[in-house]
């Protein structure tokens, strides 16, 4: 256990010294890295101060309390996306009941769709990794790909077939040292094997090498890779299992690799004190995607031991969880509530529905899309799509009673303060700026603005006689006053 509160859940043998030196290579990695204390409690006030920031232009999304200094009648709030379309229904003979583990990527106007399909056992040879295509994320097909044999015939969408298939993980490689033969890269494995794949051109695969380049972890469900544009270096989240075995809780590690080919090794994944140990038989882990520099995880949340449905032939049940990270070794989770509930549907209330797809599409300026699958092992085994606003995973909100928030000390370097907010018709947001001391500068008060109230994504805030720009290089705080509001991101921009 360390002193700010965070520690390895679940463990009983972790040392002081591992925990510092794992915190030495997060501060490494992310030197903006300032947790707060283990006093901090979200939605009351936080009585740690924090040292000053620059946040240039980029967005810094309410995910965390990282930019807040101190709350009064405000707190934050987790958002729950909206159900949309069912996407894709496995039914085709190479598919089948226990089709899973989706990954999701776009390519420009494309998006791309792999899962695992026909699989007899997790380690039958058989079984294959299927791939489809979209131009608006919402209508997908099965290409002909005429790849792989199934049932003899050629005739179908399969990219992959092996043990390897269980669990074949794709992502688009944003590495701008990236090699155009290795455009997209994949991990797939079981066994306490994972491999590296690489392909031009998303369809066409091959092993980077014979031998698996991690062994550390059992690997049995969706192990998620991607290139972090921060940290330049290439990201795996797998699973393990705390304890003994599969005895044990299913939890999540983290490891990093410059090649792809050689890792380091793997971290298990550090939370607050007082977090509750919980089964996460998946992570989902991305970066945001104009936010990169903040990792967000969508965890499917299993719950082993319950059972909803009399006489199922299987006990468990699940649904999906959020989480944050700014170092990608310290996870937030600020909000214990569930990101999306199985709901109404009583075929999600049966073992290992719920699971996040891996990856965050956008196919318009304003709205993130993902996916999330249902009804595993019946008949109609499918994905289903979701929305949410762009960075709205989470929000600082007050009610219609009215309520604030300040920030930290931030060095302002650029000329317009611009926020994603939303009121209602009856809410306002009005922003202050104070001096390090706290006191309002004038021509920058709540008085010195209108009340500013609607729903924008990228909203230019604007006092009545003075500009942002005549406080360039000084160090000053934030002061915004909601009623019947959400802010769910805000920027410092220089145009």
């Amino acid at each position: 256990m360390l002193k700010n509160g965070l520690l390895f859940a679940g463990s009983t043998s972790i040392t002081k010294q591992s925990v510092v030196a794992r915190w030495l290579f997060a501060l490494a990695c992310c030197p903006l890295l300032l947790m707060c204390s283990a006093q901090t409690a979200y939605g009351q006030q936080v009585t740690v101060p924090k040292p000053v920031v620059e946040i240039s232009s980029r967005w810094e999304l309410f995910v965390d309390d990282w930019l807040i200094e101190s709350f009064r009648d405000a707190r934050l709030r987790l958002n729950t996306p909206v159900r949309q379309e069912v996407v894709l229904v496995t039914d085709k003979p190479w598919e089948g009941v226990d089709s899973a583990y989706y990954s999701v990527i776009q390519d420009g106007n494309r998006v791309r769709l792999y899962y695992r399909g026909y699989c007899p056992a997790d380690a039958d040879g058989r079984q294959v990794t299927c791939m489809a295509e979209s131009t608006d994320g919402i209508h997908f097909t099965r290409p002909n790909l005429g790849l792989y044999t199934f049932n003899g015939s050629k005739q179908n969408n399969i990219i992959w077939q092996g043990v390897e298939a269980h669990n074949f993980a794709p992502f688009l490689d944003t590495n701008p040292d990236g090699k155009p033969s290795e455009r997209y890269k994949a991990l797939a494995g079981i066994n306490s094997k994972l491999y590296a794949f690489a392909s031009p051109d998303g369809i066409h695969w091959r092993k980077l090498q014979a031998d698996p380049v991690i062994t550390e972890g059992t690997f049995d469900s969706l192990n998620t890779a991607f290139y972090d544009t921060v940290l330049h270096r290439y990201r795996c989240y797998s699973r393990y299992f705390l304890d003994s075995g599969y005895q044990g809780a299913r939890a999540i590690q983290g490891c990093t690799s410059t090649d792809f080919v050689h890792w380091d090794k793997p971290q298990p994944n550090l939370y607050r004190e007082g977090v509750p140990r919980q089964h996460f038989y998946t992570n989902a882990t991305r970066p945001v995607p104009d936010a990169p520099h903040i990792l967000v995880s969508f965890p499917k949340r299993f719950y082993p031991e319950r059972t909803k449905r009399a006489n199922y032939k299987e006990a468990g049940l699940s649904d999906s969880a959020f989480m944050s990270s700014r170092d990608g070794l310290n996870w937030e989770r600020a909000f214990l509530e569930a990101w999306v509930r199985p709901g109404q549907d009583e075929k999600n209330w049966t073992q290992r529905s719920n699971m996040p797809a891996a990856g965050i599409v956008q196919m318009s300026p304003n709205e993130y899309m993902m996916y999330i699958s249902e009804h595993y092992e019946w008949p109609d085994n499918r994905l289903r799509r979701l929305t949410l606003r762009k960075h709205g995973f989470a929000s600082v909100h007050a009610d219609f009673a009215g309520g604030e928030f300040t920030t930290r000390l931030i060095r302002l370097t650029g000329k317009h303060l611009v926020l994603n907010y939303a009121t209602s018709a009856f809410g306002s947001v009005l922003v202050e700026i104070l001096d390090a001391e706290g006191k309002p500068i004038e021509g920058f008060t709540a008085k010195d603005m209108e009340p500013l109230f609607g729903d924008e994504i990228e909203a230019k805030i604007r006092w009545k006689q003075s500009t942002l720009s005549s406080l360039k290089g000084k160090t000053v705080r934030l002061r915004l006053l909601l009623k019947d509001a959400d802010i769910y991101a805000l920027k410092i921009a220089e145009k």
